[in-house]
């Protein structure tokens, strides 16, 4: 990057030099220029009075040596000249600055010769009668000029540009610096003093660094709780197998051996099946297929699957509320549903009730899944939604929980573009309250 920027300010300081230099020749020529014509003006002025030649060497007008002075008929004859034979000279009427002072009373022109790099700059003014007075100058042209500086202004350019990369390092340096440091002590970026422009980068620079921290302990945090949950039921597994292997086990003591491998191999596939949706969710960053949906005909659907669950566990759940519709994915609902409706039943007490509401009001879709059981205190309530994260372990193990279905509803409620708000006090129950 400070190379980029060294070699970029050169090269605009090198094309600002060159073109710099370009406009002050031709600055500085067209000042020559005028001076020059504005010379042969002022000896027009003087001379115009004269008529003839002999008035003109009379009338006491200093002449410069390199002055040539011309005298034009009406026709375009020439009368006089004081550098060559008037006669041998051919008719000047279509010359641009005889033409122009015929018309104008006087003209002006420069003719370049490039053979001999130089310019004749041209004057002419209409006498009193008729005739044409013209007077002419050779200098250097504007090429002649420019090769003659050529020398001074390649040392200039030289020097300036010495200059230049030596003010394009420490300037590149200074500029480079901020971002340099920045990106040594990411950690303390907003405290960093620097250009005003780059507080805005610096501030999303260190939140997207936070970011990534943070995403960086829940996967090692993530790992070490999957590692821990399917070590679990592999190790029940793995004992009540060798138990039967080595016949240590009765047949009734088979039996319940086996229950138990059912059951952790139940738990396995429950998890399995967890962790790989909450990586389908986390993978999935485009918007998922969405269908108009009555939220209240898939409520009804969950309540009648979960009713067994419910009955096995001591808890009545019901539903209420009218036909209402949401613009979702039907999976993403179905799994919302059942994984909310499933902890009110888990987490509930014997002789409990679940209670599944849904209506519409004020252009809003309202999913509300209230019961009876355990309740959630305050300092449990921020961080229920983290996988793996349980309230009371015991129970959650007791229950078959594998303590991913909060993270899976907090990763559909976001990608639904919905709202959850939570009510919970311990030993009053809890109410979740999905807004759409």
């Amino acid at each position: 990057m400070k190379k980029k920027i060294n070699k970029m300010m050169i090269l605009i300081a090198t094309v600002t030099i060159l073109l710099t230099m370009v406009l002050i020749t031709v600055v500085y020529y067209d000042l020559f220029r005028r001076q020059v014509l504005e010379d042969l003006k002022s000896y027009g002025l003087l001379l115009s009075n004269c008529s003839s030649v002999e008035e003109i060497e009379q009338s006491g007008v200093p002449v410069e040596s390199d002055l040539r002075l011309t005298i034009i008929g009406s026709d375009g004859r020439v009368l006089y000249d004081n550098e060559a034979d008037s006669v041998a000279m051919g008719n000047h009427s279509s010359r641009p600055e005889i033409r122009e002072a015929m018309q104008d009373g006087e003209g002006e022109a420069v003719r370049n010769s490039e053979t001999l790099s130089r310019s004749t700059f041209y004057y002419a003014i209409r006498l009193a009668d008729g005739s044409i007075l013209r007077l002419s100058k050779d200098a250097r042209s504007i090429y002649s000029i420019f090769s003659q500086a050529l020398p001074m202004m390649a040392g200039i350019f030289i020097v300036l540009l010495i200059l230049c990369m030596v003010a394009a390092k420490v300037l590149t340096a200074k500029l480079i610096a901020p971002i340099e440091k920045l990106a040594e002590n990411i950690g303390e970026c907003t405290e960093m003093q620097t250009y005003e422009e780059l507080t805005p980068f610096m501030v999303m620079i260190r939140k997207q660094h936070e970011d990534i921290m943070k995403n960086a302990r829940m996967r090692q945090e993530f790992s070490a709780n999957v590692s821990h949950e399917l070590k679990t039921p592999l190790t029940s597994i793995s004992g009540y197998a060798e138990l039967i292997e080595t016949g240590m086990a009765s047949e009734q003591d088979t039996v319940r051996f086996a229950h138990g491998i059912h059951n952790s191999a139940n738990r396995l596939l429950t998890l399995i099946n967890d962790i790989i949706r909450l990586s389908e969710l986390d993978g999935t960053e485009g918007e998922a297929d969405t269908e108009l949906l009555d939220i209240h005909e898939m409520a009804q659907n969950c309540v009648e699957m979960l009713s067994m669950s419910a009955e096995k566990h001591n808890v009545t759940i019901a539903l209420s509320g009218t036909e209402c519709y949401v613009t979702a994915n039907r999976q993403m609902m179905e799994e919302l549903l059942y994984n909310l409706c499933d902890n009110a039943i888990r987490y509930n007490n014997p002789g409990g009730s679940v209670d599944v509401q849904t209506y519409a009001r004020e252009d809003h879709t309202y999913l509300i899944v209230k019961d009876t059981g355990i309740g959630i205190s305050k300092e449990h309530q921020e961080r229920i939604f983290e996988r793996f994260y349980r309230v009371d372990k015991s129970r959650s193990k007791s229950t078959g929980g594998t303590g991913l279905g909060l993270a899976i509803v907090k990763h559909i409620i976001a990608k639904s573009h919905a709202n959850l708000e939570l009510e919970s006090e311990p030993g009053k129950g809890t109410t979740i309250k999905v807004v759409f």
